[in-house]
């Protein structure tokens, strides 16, 4: 097969850009108006364009997406705009549910058909798509396949399959299905249909395999910047699991987290543990019931659960936009499997937090596990090698002190572009080398030489730490010179720095059932003191939000955003599906920033489409009113709304060489005019921030009689208020008084008049 050509794609494209070669003129307005009507969108992500053009024109396609990039939509949209029935495979039951939960909120007809329905349901869901009522139909590859299934699509309008998750195909990637392999034949059943496939994680070679499997016909391949931007890595050694964990989760009171362990009886250790220190937890793994597994999904997906202790059992069917924080308290088994995991963080793009509790010891547990299991495969030593080498991969992107982002970006074969990310915490500077970090390691290694290279590392750390065992008196290692030498350190910390020894391959681990410590090259070279070590300290620097991440929520009304949570969830719980359907945390974010109390301002909201403006807009804008009425709050906020991301329409043309004279003076007629502040930023084609300041030396200069157009006199009363009663005049003493309720531009322009007007002395801050 002809290798596929690859694009890769890392900016924004307009709905007006869709109008390309690939696309008519009245299929990207159709694309509009399906965005706009089922999904509130004006813009489409990266590479959505080109992927939608691929499935109109009937060309194969395999996309490679990160988690919360939007792939999903690049399969719902295509039969929305050509009316035909599109069918989606899906591994599993909860992922199909939860997608077509969130397709039927938002208007679209779509069903699951899977093992879980009743007779009449899957009865009427074949005549509805008999009747062509249906637009996508999500199953199982297995399911897709049975006696009688393909035959009975023949008759209808179906042309296309969306493989998702497919990487399951290939041998080479993290989650091999041996029932994806049967894909490849829809072809035969089915003469003339495109296949396009769908996955978050891939690298090159797992990409051509995928292509190869499913036999695409020259497919157009697109792959996404893999790099997850809102994502904060950090990898920390692991000490102690328990405390460790704790502490991060403290960090993210009363928001979503789910930590991963390697075994099932480590999930149920700790979920109790975690619960008796006041974090209410739950285990998940596939050794529980079935149902108490379900009972658990629903919980975290509606909600009511927060925080969920699990192996890679859960997670592939959760779609929850709003987990904060995902903490590994194992190694990944690959980095992809790391990519996939960490990527349920965040999904919203709002910032997230990602902790890797490593050590070298869960890649010796991954090697054990693997190399037991290698019996089960079609083609054992191909299979072992493979899976070895992802977990030296991983083993190694853990242990180098090396940007996390860069690192991940180069491991999918993409260029990182930046010289820091400022989003782990090797660029945020919060991994600390252990002092004396040589002479630490020479104390390690010289304890491996007095204990004659015979012992692994339960005996070392032993013998360091100075303790009484039987094996201590048994070898009389009690009467070594090293005996006791690191006693006061913990023995897990001990433990810790043996095994960054390891992993740094400063000393070596024999393979076996009991593996031994023993001397190499670089180990002779510490003790004779011609090589210098450093060691990672055990407890890093506390975890912090970066600057990034605090202007998520720039603007957003604290106390509002909480309320249309409560909204959301006791909507959700009525109509039976997860919060997130009915909005994700970005759209409440929104809601909350511009406090929209009609119609007209609420469908500005990216996110709040047609459907779900006329079901839930005017109990919404309600629920908004009364909020802002109660606390004397500006409602349809101006001064801090968010400048739209991408414009619909081409942007107004500057004139040229204008200089800053002419634009005041333009600005100036603007204002004269009582024009809103967005009104006059597009007209003057300048960001909302900039078009304040104009605002602001407007009201300096010409000294108006009141600012009406810009903040409504409640609020411009209030404000005065705590003016009246503040010792100086900076905004964020005041900011605070008020709640955080009303937004800093606006107490910069009740200042600002209030100044002019001769109502103070001195003079206003400007910036804090």
């Amino acid at each position: 097969m002809e290798r596929p050509r690859v694009s890769v794609c890392h900016r924004h494209v307009t709905v007006h850009e869709a109008m390309s070669a690939n696309l008519s003129k009245t299929q990207a307005q159709r694309i509009a108006s399906v965005l706009r009507e089922f999904w509130g969108f004006d813009s489409l992500r990266p590479l959505q364009e080109q992927a939608i053009s691929a499935a109109l024109a009937h060309r194969d396609s395999l996309l490679v997406m990160p988690t919360g990039g939007g792939k999903s939509l690049c399969y719902q949209v295509p039969p929305l705009v050509d009316g035909y029935v599109d069918i989606v495979v899906s591994p599993l039951i909860s992922l199909m549910k939860d997608q077509v939960d969130g397709l039927k909120e938002a208007g679209v007809p779509a069903r699951a058909l899977h093992s879980a329905l009743t007779a009449s349901e899957r009865r009427e869901i074949h005549q509805r798509i008999a009747a062509g009522e249906l637009r996508l139909l999500f199953t199982s590859p297995e399911r897709l396949l049975m006696d009688g299934f393909l035959d009975m699509l023949k008759g209808q309008k179906v042309c296309r399959f969306a493989i998702d998750e497919a990487h399951c195909i290939s041998q080479w990637g993290h989650d091999f299905r041996p029932e994806y392999r049967q894909l490849a034949t829809l072809r035969q059943h089915i003469p003339g249909c495109t296949l396009h496939a769908f996955t978050a994680t891939a690298t090159p070679r797992v990409r051509q395999d995928i292509a190869e499997q499913l036999q695409l016909n020259d497919p157009l391949v697109l792959v996404g910047d893999v790099d997850r931007a809102n994502l904060v890595y950090r990898i920390l050694p692991k000490v102690d699991a328990e405390r460790q964990t704790l502490e991060v989760l403290s960090r993210h009171v009363d928001e979503a987290a789910i930590v991963y362990c390697i075994s099932r009886k480590e999930t149920e250790s700790l979920a109790k543990w975690l619960t008796e220190h006041k974090v209410v937890a739950k285990a998940y793994n596939a050794g529980m019931d079935a149902a108490d597994r379900h009972r658990i999904q629903e919980d975290f997906a509606n909600e009511k659960l927060d925080v969920v202790v699990a192996t890679v059992a859960f997670g592939m069917g959760i779609d929850r936009s709003n987990v904060r924080c995902v903490i590994h308290t194992g190694m990944p088994k690959s980095i992809e499997h790391y990519q996939q995991e960490t990527g349920r963080a965040g999904r919203d793009g709002l910032e997230a937090e990602c902790v890797l509790l490593y050590s070298a010891g869960d890649a010796i547990k991954w090697e054990r596990i693997i190399t037991q299991s290698a019996g089960e495969a079609a083609d054992p030593g191909q299979w072992l090698r493979a899976s070895m080498d992802l977990i030296h991969g991983m083993s190694h992107f853990a242990s180098a002190p090396l940007c996390r982002h860069r690192a991940l970006s180069e491991y999918f074969g993409q260029t990182y572009p930046k010289a820091t990310c400022e989003a782990c915490d090797v660029c945020l500077d919060e991994v600390d080398a252990v002092p004396d970090s040589t002479v630490l390691a020479q104390k390690i290694i010289s304890c491996v030489v007095r204990a004659q290279q015979r012992f692994g590392v339960g005996q070392i750390v032993d013998i360091l730490s100075g303790a009484q065992t039987e094996n201590i008196r048994r070898y009389r290692h009690g009467e070594l010179s090293t005996y006791g030498l690191l006693k006061e350190l913990d023995k897990k910390q001990i433990t810790a720095l043996v095994y960054q020894l390891v992993d740094q391959k400063l000393l070596a681990r024999e393979e076996g059932d009991y593996p031994i410590l023993k001397l190499n090259a670089a180990s002779v070279e510490i003790l004779k003191g011609q090589r210098e070590v450093k060691l990672a300290k055990v407890a890093a620097k506390a975890g912090k939000r970066t600057a990034r991440g605090e202007t998520d929520l720039q603007g957003v009304d604290a106390g509002l955003a909480a309320v249309l949570r409560k909204w959301r969830r006791d909507l959700a719980l009525a109509r039976g599906v997860p919060p997130y359907v009915i909005f994700p945390d970005t759209t409440l974010n929104a809601l909350a920033r511009i406090r929209p109390t009609n119609q007209r301002s609420l469908r500005l909201v990216s996110g709040v489409g047609e459907r779900k403006a006329g079901q839930f807009g005017d109990a919404l804008c309600r629920e908004i009113a009364a909020y802002c009425r109660d606390r004397s709050l500006q409602s349809d906020v101006i001064a801090n709304a968010p400048e739209p991301a991408r414009p619909t329409r081409p942007a107004p043309v500057r004139p040229a060489r204008e200089s800053k004279s002419q634009v005041l003076d333009r600005v100036y007629d603007l204002f004269r005019e009582g024009r809103t502040v967005p009104d006059v930023a597009a007209t003057i084609d300048r960001a909302l921030s900039t078009t304040c300041q104009y605002l602001v030396q407007f009201i300096y200069d010409t000294k108006p009689a009141n600012v009406d157009p810009w903040v409504p006199p409640q609020v411009y009363k209030r404000v005065q208020r705590e003016v009246a009663k503040a010792s100086d005049f900076r905004l964020t003493p005041i900011f605070e008084a008020m709640n955080q309720e009303v937004p800093y531009e606006v107490i910069r322009i009740v200042l600002a008049h209030m100044k002019a007007t001769g109502q103070l002395a001195g003079s206003v801050a400007e910036s804090e």
